[in-house]
């Protein structure tokens, strides 16, 4: 049975250059994105250029019942998934009593319903299996909680915490359960009402560069990688400054910066 690698949010921005990245590297993918004609797109590069096997499934995750039926998609074709990268999501920014309430449950069903849902049903085979990797994209925000980006920092820091934990349970069974912390990255994902202070300033990493590192982890690495060391040492600050001023910190720079 051929092996794949499933890849979510495959179509643009991060996915899409992951996907690049190993289809170079001669691996067989299963591309997962909402548009059809993307992935379509992709599938006929991706074959013609490096001569691989490319299936792909246009799903919405954000939906409800998404995740199971794209589980049972990829068994019903008896494609052999041995890597997982959940990498779909999306967020908002704003104050949290203005934002839209369907929106951000909508972005808790994509970035940690869905997330769990695929995670529980192929995590379950590869234990059968006693091999297997999933690696989870989350946002260096898993450690550095955002105001105005309230609930997408809040489902990056359970993808932190649900990813690490599985790790654990999973140790000893031939399944490595990893995730991928980039900061800012300059894909479709920045709406012009993200450009904050923080944005303003620091300048964004490429689609390309977090890919290339987060192939390398898919494949051979394990637990929890932040890309680039300013992302990294970032990250770090919590454990040295206090509660309070590290929020006020925080909040500056998530404030919009000056017209």
């Amino acid at each position: 049975m051929k092996e794949y690698i499933l890849i979510t949010g495959a179509s643009s921005g991060i996915g899409y250059e992951m996907a690049n990245e190993l289809a170079a590297k001669g691996l067989n993918l299963i591309l997962v994105a909402r548009t059809e004609a993307k992935l379509q797109q992709m599938q006929s590069e991706l074959i013609n250029r490096y001569g691989i096997l490319v299936q792909y499934f246009a799903t919405d995750l954000s939906d409800v019942n998404a995740a199971k039926n794209l589980y049972q998609k990829v068994k019903d074709e008896n494609l052999l998934v041995t890597h997982l990268v959940n990498n779909a999501g999306v967020g908002n920014y704003g104050n949290f009593t203005e934002t839209p309430l369907e929106e951000e449950l909508s972005i808790i069903q994509l970035n940690i319903s869905s997330l769990v849902v695929l995670s529980k049903l192929f995590a379950q085979d590869m234990v059968k299996r006693k091999s297997g990797r999933i690696m989870n994209i989350a946002s260096v925000v898993a450690f550095l909680p955002m105001p105005y980006f309230s609930v997408y920092s809040a489902t990056k820091a359970f993808v932190r915490a649900f990813s690490e934990t599985l790790a654990a349970e999973l140790e000893g069974t031939g399944v490595i359960v990893s995730s991928l912390y980039p900061g800012t990255v300059d894909t479709g994902f920045t709406t012009p009402e993200m450009q904050t202070t923080n944005l303003h300033k620091t300048k964004p990493m490429t689609p390309k560069e977090v890919a290339m590192q987060g192939v390398k982890h898919l494949l051979v690495g394990s637990g929890k990688k932040v890309v680039g060391f300013q992302n990294w040492f970032n990250a770090k600050l919590p454990n040295f400054v206090p509660d309070g001023i590290m929020m006020k910190i925080k909040k500056g720079l998530a404030s919009q910066k000056s017209k």
